[in-house]
């Protein structure tokens, strides 16, 4: 009878241990596959849909440099017009501080470039609420587009003004969040529209999900990270966090010599956040054997006008000296570190990319991810994402995120208030 009890509990035990994991793991894979209400999911025909979407374009005056954000958003775009939706887009344009900026940040200049992108008519309005605009709105008809003012011209935008975000969504039956470049502010444009009526993503911010949702909770491995850039207050966060989820963390970019100076290196006039170099530390200590640092750095003595450059052993940097790039032993690293990685993410150039005297090594690193084969490849947006379309090899990554600060912010693991709202399947 004692050996009978004996193996039940023992067979219980197991059982519960057994069932524990199961649960566990399903729980795990929910949090993996959870997914957002996407356009493609609402009735839109004949409806009134509001778009927020990122045309935040540089511009020139009247004439847009790059279209690109609009571009990105017409999959959303024609998907409902087609669908027999009456659109209604929303976007900010630039920082609204002083008077000038209302002038220099009209989004008038967009309507015509948008016209020419698509075939759905296009009505532009230079108002954010009143009479003109609901007019507007009200005598749309279906698969055609209003494209209101900048939503910056409001000061309650920025705050997430709680009746600006019930007036807007007022105008409209449903919301479709397709700005990814601004999902990680609670804006009333963003968080504010959607607390009153039904709303789902839209493909561009559905895939950022997807790919950067899967590099975070679920990466093939191994997962090597790349960071560069000028601070490294600016990727506290995301270092913290890749540290625990990717298997290496790659640091370059100026970002480094604070690194090297919490090493006891000499590191010349080079950019130091002294502040941090304690941090640096703990993050050092904590990346052992996973975080690695250039081991070369080319150097000038002059930023703007330098009459002498050279390539010098990391953390020897003469005095009267600043690191401007990674040189070519780093380079020579990092390519081994990166050999067999199945997903890369990569944010921040490794030097002053815009001269084309410290760009070699981020020209080196973008074109060796743009050829790792068997690799998915990211991009987080920023600099970086500028690098790769500059140099020509945008088409040969993965995925090019279209917001920096988004896509940092969700490789930290934080909560993006522009997705959260949108309500799960």
């Amino acid at each position: 009878m004692k050996i009978v009890l004996k193996y039940s509990l023992f067979t219980f035990l197991h059982f519960q241990v057994w069932l524990a994991s199961v649960i566990i793991f399903a729980v795990h894979r929910r949090i993996i596959q959870m997914s957002k209400v996407t356009v493609k999911d609402l009735d839109v025909k004949g409806k009134h849909v509001i778009v927020r979407v990122d045309f935040n374009v540089p511009h020139k005056g009247n004439v847009i440099t790059d279209d690109n954000r609009v571009r990105a958003a017409l999959p959303t775009i024609n998907y409902l017009t087609e669908h027999g939706a009456k659109v209604l887009l929303l976007s900010h344009l630039g920082k609204i501080k002083t008077e000038e900026d209302y002038a220099k940040n009209d989004m008038s200049i967009v309507a015509d470039c948008l016209a020419s992108l698509q075939s759905a008519p296009v009505k532009f309005v230079n108002a954010t609420r009143g009479a003109e605009l609901e007019e507007a709105v009200a005598a749309q008809e279906e698969g055609s587009i209003v494209l209101m003012q900048n939503t910056r011209y409001e000061k309650g935008e920025t705050k997430n003004d709680e009746e600006l975000g019930k007036y807007w969504a007022s105008l409209g039956d449903l919301f479709v969040e397709d700005a990814f470049g601004s999902v990680h502010r609670a804006h009333a444009s963003t968080v504010g529209i959607p607390t009153h009526i039904p709303s789902a993503l839209g493909f561009l911010v559905e895939k950022e999900v997807s790919v950067l949702g899967k590099a975070v909770n679920d990466p093939q491995r191994p997962f090597v990270a790349i960071l560069g850039g000028a601070k490294v207050s600016d990727k506290i966060g995301v270092i913290e966090n890749l540290l625990k989820i990717a298997d290496k963390v790659l640091i370059g970019g100026g970002m480094a010599y604070t690194f090297s100076a919490a090493k006891g290196g000499k590191i010349g006039t080079s950019l130091l956040e002294a502040d941090k170099m304690e941090l640096a530390n703990e993050f050092m200590n904590k990346g052992e054997g996973k975080l690695f640092l250039p081991v070369d750095t080319v150097v000038a003595n002059d930023f703007s006008n330098p009459t002498e450059i050279k390539t010098v052993v990391a953390g020897e940097i003469p005095d009267g000296f600043m690191g401007l790039d990674i040189g070519p032993e780093s380079v020579k690293k990092f390519q081994d570190e990166l050999v067999g990685a199945k997903t890369v993410f990569w944010n921040g150039p490794m030097g002053v990319f815009e001269d084309e005297r410290f760009a070699k090594g981020t020209i080196a690193i973008c074109e060796t991810l743009a050829n790792l084969e068997g690799a998915t490849t990211i991009i987080g947006g920023g600099d970086s994402a500028s690098a790769a379309k500059n140099l020509g090899f945008a088409e040969k990554f993965s995925h090019i995120s279209t917001g920096g600060g988004a896509s940092l912010e969700y490789m930290e693991g934080k909560e993006l208030p522009g997705i959260a709202i949108i309500p799960e399947k």
